[in-house]
């Protein structure tokens, strides 16, 4: 008789946190570069949780993943989730900031929670990798390595002498059927040190993707940064849980040293008490950090030109071109990145990508709304497309999705008047419940208590006409909602 083999469990850790400033202007602090289709038709998170739930084997079992995210993040990240029928196991919610070693803590102390030494498999969100076979190979060796006690790390094999990556250094294995020693982690080096690098053949870039057990990463913080370790068991023993959304303590957790998951421990492992391992990884890998790195991935025509959206190029040769809502046109340019939204065009030199974020900086600078949110933005319930405005008025247009509702909500400033133009709205209207379908309208006046739900099975649209003295999102007064926000 066959003796079954116990199944290694695995739990998923996707970091999903920061902004993507180098890719604005489709990369914003409201929707970033992680939740955008820059590449194929899904995101870069919806990538990464895929490549890690395809790790499932007879022998491999994958837990629902922990996301590590902002809280403004939320309903994005479940959502996209649902998008692809991957369950969430939790959305731990960083109040701050705080780098991928605090983020890496939370994950590992909502695992050993549930009672099991589970391995977490750990990503950034905002990566593409072309060789999913690949990938998956990789991943299956480097947990095999963790299931011994081992913290593992992929090495992605370099094919340039890039500068904008940190370096791992490793010591080759004696059987190819090894995972490498690491015996050094390399800040990122100037242009002839990259060259030499490259040329050596066994230094690797540092794709910031682990494999390591909930407990050896917990006792390596222990022994190196216990700082960390201490105050960030402080925020999880204070923190709230709302179904799966779980939210550290904010105060605590704004005093945890900010600290990189390589700072805080792997650069010192080679040498210690605690055994690290590397697996190369050939697999069409890249951080999409800027502009020429989209450019890198996309396919190109026949003169190295890549473009998305409605575009039309003469004479033109080796550019980016991104167009969202209307048709762009280059005549007679080349090694340029333009891209268009809505709102904002950015035009820029692709040999001066890394740049775009002191764009960025001035934006925030000068507290301009393109900085962090597009002229479409997404909410738990849909979203809402600011088409016109002008002196005393705004015009949206709203899509709610089936069953979803906004808050019942009143205006200190406002006016509104609604018109259906698809499915089935319930509307709220003062001390009146109300059912419009298309081409039917309402009235709220200034101060009235509102809500507008949408009790079908297709989106609801309507236009939205809003009057008054002022017309910022902060003047709404939520009296109840059913996504646990507050007032704006």
């Amino acid at each position: 008789m066959t003796q079954q083999v116990k199944a290694i469990n695995v739990t998923p850790v996707i970091l999903c946190g920061g902004s993507g400033t180098r890719l604005w202007p489709l990369s914003r602090a409201g929707f970033p570069k992680q939740f955008i289709c820059l590449t194929g038709q899904t995101s870069l998170f919806q990538q990464a949780a895929q490549r890690l739930a395809a790790l499932a084997t007879e022998e491999v079992q994958v837990a629902p993943p922990l996301v590590v995210t902002g809280e403004e993040h939320r309903f994005l990240t479940s959502e996209q989730l649902r998008e692809m029928d991957i369950p969430l196991g939790s959305a731990l919610l960083e109040p701050i900031g705080r780098n991928t070693a605090p983020a890496l803590t939370l994950a590992a102390l909502a695992a050993v929670e549930s009672g099991q030494d589970t391995i977490l498999a750990v990503t950034p969100a905002d990566q593409t990798i072309t060789d999913a076979a690949a990938f998956k190979l990789a991943m299956h060796q480097a947990i095999k390595e963790a299931e011994k006690g081992s913290i593992t790390i992929l090495g992605i094999t370099p094919h340039r002498p890039e500068t904008g990556y940190g370096y791992i250094l490793g010591e080759h294995p004696e059987s190819a059927m090894e995972p490498w020693n690491v015996q050094q982690f390399i800040e990122k080096p100037d242009a002839a040190r990259a060259q030499a690098y490259l040329e050596a053949g066994h230094y690797f870039w540092n794709a910031g993707i682990f494999v390591l057990k909930a407990s050896v990463w917990l006792k390596a913080l222990a022994h190196f940064r216990p700082d960390i370790l201490e105050t960030v068991q402080q925020t999880w023993q204070a923190r709230r849980v709302d179904a799966q959304f779980t939210r550290p303590d904010p105060a605590l957790f704004a005093t945890v040293a900010a600290e990189s998951v390589d700072y805080a421990v792997m650069e010192h492992c080679p040498g210690s008490e605690f055994s690290i391992k590397m697996v190369p990884l050939e697999a069409g890998w890249n951080d999409l950090g800027a502009w020429d790195a989209v450019w890198q991935v996309l396919p190109k025509d026949a003169y190295g030109n890549a473009s998305v959206g409605d575009v039309i190029m003469t004479d033109s040769n080796n550019n980016l071109t991104h167009a969202t809502s209307r048709l762009v046109a280059l005549v007679g340019v080349k090694d340029m990145v333009v891209v268009e939204t809505p709102d904002a065009i950015l035009v820029a030199a692709k040999d001066r990508c890394q740049d775009v974020k002191h764009i960025v900086t001035t934006l925030d600078r000068e507290q301009r709304d393109e900085r962090s949110l597009h002229r479409k933005v997404h909410r738990p319930w849909g979203w809402y497309d600011s088409i016109d405005e002008g002196e005393r008025f705004k015009v949206k247009r709203i899509q709610v999705k089936p069953q979803a509702s906004l808050s019942l909500q009143k205006h200190h400033h406002r006016a509104e008047h609604w018109v259906v133009v698809k499915g089935t709205a319930e509307i709220t209207n003062g001390d009146k419940v109300i059912m419009l379908t298309e081409n039917q309208s309402t009235y709220i006046p200034l101060g009235t208590v509102h809500r507008l739900a949408n009790p079908g099975t297709i989106p609801l649209e309507i236009v939205e006409v809003q009057s008054g003295s002022y017309l910022g999102e902060d003047d709404i007064v939520r009296l109840e909602d059913s996504y646990g926000r507050g007032d704006l």
